[in-house]
């Protein structure tokens, strides 16, 4: 999942980027509501994380923009904001879910997950591709009946690749959606985890497209 942070609380941001990179997220930042905007605007996400208290354009502008603009990205509003009204305001502008500051971590996760399952774009509970079987809520995948076990970025790669089945998929998608739009190391660290997969499922599962980029066929070859 690609998601979006605003919140001009950079401290709070960063510990945010921080945890829900560790939890196979990739997260892009912007510390105003402006930038925020142009984030969203500018990128896909599977959802967006949105202070309401922001300099520039506030939670509620933002949040109202996007949806007048037809843009359906899930999103969740955290705020420091407890008051009821504040809630349903910020449900009726067209945010999906509400948390209050401060709150918990693995809550969070969640309903940005629950958030994502029943947004914009309809996601199927598991990603099948050839033999490979992959269960995003619970990061595992199987090929054939065996379980694979892989670290968080490596299922991270291959589930982006599961949701283009099919599709040649380029180096800088990769990274846009794996990694973040502030990648600034060196790019050839995708083929090191693409190599780092087909060690794990199969040296035939990915196909590299000289030139173009990569496509996940689900070959299980040795």
């Amino acid at each position: 999942m690609r998601v979006l942070v605003v919140d001009d609380e950079q401290r709070l941001a960063r510990s945010l980027r921080i945890g829900l990179e560790a939890e196979g997220f990739a997260v892009d930042v912007a510390h105003n509501g402006v930038d925020g905007l142009w984030f969203a605007r500018e990128n896909t996400y599977d959802a967006i994380v949105l202070d309401l208290m922001l300099p520039g354009l506030n939670g509620y502008q933002v949040c109202a923009t996007l949806r007048a603009e037809q843009d359906w990205t899930p999103i969740l509003m955290l705020t420091a904001k407890d008051g009821e009204w504040d809630q349903v305001e910020g449900l009726d502008t067209g945010a999906d879910d509400y948390l209050t500051k401060p709150c918990s971590f693995p809550v969070l996760v969640a309903r940005l997950r629950a958030v994502s399952r029943r947004g914009a774009r309809e996601r199927p509970t598991e990603l099948v591709v050839g033999d490979l079987r992959l269960d995003p809520a619970a990061r595992r995948v199987w090929r054939g009946d065996t379980e694979v076990e892989l670290t968080t970025r490596e299922f991270s790669l291959l589930a982006f690749l599961a949701r283009h089945p099919g599709d040649v998929v380029s180096k800088r998608q990769i990274l846009d959606g794996v990694w973040d739009a502030d990648f600034e190391g060196d790019p050839n660290i995708v083929e090191v985890y693409i190599r780092h997969l087909r060690n794990k499922i199969g040296r035939t599962a990915i196909e590299t497209l000289r030139g173009a980029g990569y496509r996940l066929g689900g070959g299980s070859g040795g």
